[in-house]
């Protein structure tokens, strides 16, 4: 289970927090972290919350959530900016935008936005016709060429458009001798979640004043047309302005939110964070503005399983410029990031999604074959023989294996595409890099743990050079590191690496990342000893020609039918282990573990617990409806055989998919804490007594392991 978040856990998180920010700082380090958290309505069974990005009412609850983000944001503008258009879909995505200034201090003094007041009024256009006229009156004072004439819509509505040529600035200020031609749009236009009275739901909507914002590229210039619109409306005395077109540019002075549908979610793309703490601060305004809307960081199973919100949530790291980013000023850090992910298996695996592995949302380098493989062993070869590379050579040598096996690199486990790519307009030279394998943390408290863990290894990488040779796992890294005792265990000699090289996290953020609740059924205590199951990974395959015109869009179709098991079974209490192992014949670790008359040959372990004994078990839990093996069928409950050649009895351990009855449950489970019950109650327990005559119930002889399925860390049930 988590830490409670008690006053005293929370004081020393955030002292945790403060102290790795002092750690990295030491090292005279500027790393900036972003993320992308996602929420969903866990309760609603509809496509928008479940697998597409539009429909139902999440626009109406996505300008909820931006209003409560806002009363948490102080001085934050809000805009509502164009997104980005998808394959197959007819128009741009909504896109909901929350700017302020770093500092703190306000950066709008204009009218608000229409969804912030409580009774619209329409504009006329007689109205609109002046504070077209008012804003190129600003506009010329301030030195620029301005024309304004009277124009109309793309759906043929009266509106104005004022011209302007701007002398380009640098964010410093200076004028460039370039110009830019700007166009702004000023029209009336009825918009969503806007009426004559917010007291009369059924209200005709009235047309609101909106502006179409051309692209600015300067932060500079876009603060000076701000000020013209800003002086305008004041003027005309608008009751409220929508400000609407393309994004603003931004430095370490804005800070720009944005709010965006996903397939089965909202997303809310937080703007970089100067450091952890910042981080932590910005994560729990997010996620308390999403829990006033209802909206989850995850999604409960009627059988008590917990997945991620459907979007995932990913972390990006940064510098406050693209070329003051860390990638950027220390070449030698992104080789030494794939080096280190490719022996560290746990920061692919440990905090993931579910849809990992080579098929999945963030496949890893090594996921894409053996001809894959010794081409990125030659390419980081290649790369460390130059001695300061270009940042776009940095790209070109690594962006075609940091990708998924048909060349997305929005599938990679480590996604460069916008750190130096030369094909990507505006967006791709950024300096940025992203980490994919994460699920959306269920609590501010670990995304920000894992934000520490992540960024403390960038500042070890980028101070000290690694160059330890890439690992070939071969089968063993969806075989051993699908289990996650060694996941937890990898993650150990994570934490100890970054001690020695004086990165080490503090306990309060170590036990937050320990904490694997969410994979954990139960445990069985036995008189001889404790028999835990948990959830493994599945590595689910895609289904079909996932590059074919048949699967084109955004998702994937994979075979998600198969469940791994991983089963601990553990000593007695510490002090009756020598008592036992002294008086008693049946010492735990005699114990046999059978599955389907297959003799398990458990791994003998140790961790911080005690002595354990440890083994994964693979099986298909449901038949589903397009799948690889179409003959296969789905021998569920698992029933695991726990036998010891000198004891008389037998127990018969089953983990169920269902309620053990087999009965609907009532609906979804309420909270998390429910959820944990349905799951430890899929568990039953049957003691059996082998004296009484051969029967079924004692899941017949012992096979030695000979089986087809097994490998040295699981057994697949599949081959029986």
């Amino acid at each position: 289970m988590s830490p409670a978040l008690t006053p005293a856990f929370t004081q020393a998180f955030e002292a945790a927090v403060q102290q790795h920010d002092a750690q990295v700082a030491a090292l005279g380090l500027t790393i900036w972290v972003g993320s992308e958290p996602t929420f969903t309505d866990r309760q609603a069974l509809t496509p928008a919350w479940l697998h597409t990005a539009l429909g139902d009412d999440k626009a109406q609850r996505a300008q909820a959530l931006v209003g409560s983000l806002q009363q948490r944001l102080p001085n934050a503008l809000l805009l509502r900016s164009v997104g980005r258009l998808y394959p197959g879909e007819e128009k741009p995505r909504w896109n909901f935008g929350l700017l302020r200034r770093r500092d703190g201090q306000p950066l709008w003094h204009g009218p608000p936005d229409p969804m912030q007041v409580a009774q619209a009024t329409p504009v006329s256009p007689t109205a609109l016709a002046e504070f077209a006229a008012t804003l190129a009156s600003a506009c010329t004072a301030q030195g620029w060429a301005t024309q304004c004439q009277e124009t109309a819509t793309e759906q043929g509505e009266a509106a104005w458009m004022v011209s302007v040529e701007i002398a380009t600035q640098a964010n410093s200020g200076e004028a460039n001798d370039a110009t830019q031609p700007l166009r702004f749009v000023l029209h009336a236009q009825v918009l969503e979640g806007t009426s004559e009275s917010a007291s009369e739901p059924d209200a005709s909507p009235c047309p609101c004043a909106m502006v179409d914002l051309p692209a600015i590229e300067s932060v500079d210039d876009f603060l000076a047309v701000l000020a013209c619109l800003e002086q305008a409306a004041l003027h005309c005395a608008l009751p409220a302005l929508a400000l609407a077109g393309a994004q603003p540019p931004t430095d370490a002075r804005l800070a720009l939110t944005t709010i965006t549908p996903d397939p089965a979610v909202i997303e809310i793309n937080t703007a970089p964070s100067t450091d952890c703490a910042d981080f932590l601060w910005r994560s729990q305004q997010v996620y308390a503005a999403a829990a006033a809307q209802q909206l989850a960081a995850y999604r409960l199973y009627f059988n008590g399983q917990v997945a991620d919100s459907g979007g995932a949530g990913q972390i990006t790291f940064g510098g406050p410029t693209p070329l003051a980013s860390p990638f950027i000023l220390h070449p030698q850090l992104l080789p030494g990031l794939v080096r280190y992910l490719n022996r560290h298996p746990a920061l692919s695996y440990l905090f993931s999604h579910d849809f990992v592995g080579g098929g999945g949302q963030s496949v890893r380098p090594d996921e894409r074959g053996a001809d894959a493989f010794d081409d990125l062993v030659l390419a980081l070869e290649l790369l460390e023989r130059e001695p300061n590379p270009a940042p776009e050579l940095l790209w070109k040598s690594l962006a075609s294996f940091l990708c998924d096996t048909v060349g997305n690199s929005h599938r990679a486990e480590i996604n460069i595409e916008k750190l130096w790519n030369p094909y990507l307009p505006v967006r791709g030279q950024l300096g940025l890099v992203e980490f994919r394998s994460l699920r959306m943390q269920h609590t501010p408290q670990r995304a920000t743990a894992v934000a520490c863990l992540l960024r403390a290894l960038l500042a070890m990488l980028a101070t000290r050079s690694y160059r330890l040779p890439l690992i070939d796992w071969g089968r063993e890294l969806h075989d051993r590191f699908a289990l996650p005792f060694y996941l937890q265990a990898d993650l150990d000699a994570v934490f100890a690496e970054l001690a020695d090289a004086g990165l080490g996290l503090a306990a309060p953020l170590r036990e937050v990342l320990q904490q694997n609740e969410f994979r954990y059924f139960g445990k069985v205590d036995l008189p001889f000893g404790s028999l835990e199951l948990w959830r493994g990974l599945a590595f689910w395959p895609l289904v079909g020609d996932a590059a074919s015109p048949e699967q084109a869009g955004s998702s994937r179709r994979v075979d998600a039918s198969t469940t791994r098991i991983e089963v601990r079974w553990r000593s007695p209490a510490a002090g009756d282990v020598a008592s036992i192992a002294a008086h008693d014949p049946t010492h735990w670790a005699d114990w046999r573990v059978m599955v389907d008359g297959v003799e398990l040959p458990l791994r003998t372990e140790q961790d911080s617990v005690g002595a354990l004994k440890v083994f994964g078990i693979r099986y298909a839990s449901f038949v589903p409806l397009s799948g690889l093996h179409p003959t296969l069928a789905a021998p569920t409950p698992l029933t695991l055989v726990l036998r010891h050649a000198k004891h008389p009895t037998e127990y018969l351990v089953t983990l169920h998919e269902w309620q053990p009855d087999g009965q609907a449950y009532p609906g979804l489970p309420l909270d998390l804490n429910e959820a944990r019950q349905r799951r430890a109650a899929r568990i039953t327990v049957e003691a059996v007594n082998r004296q009484a005559p051969a029967s079924a119930s004692t899941h017949g002889t012992v096979v030695r392991p000979s089986h087809k399925g097994l490998t040295p860390y699981s057994l697949d049930r599949r081959y029986r």
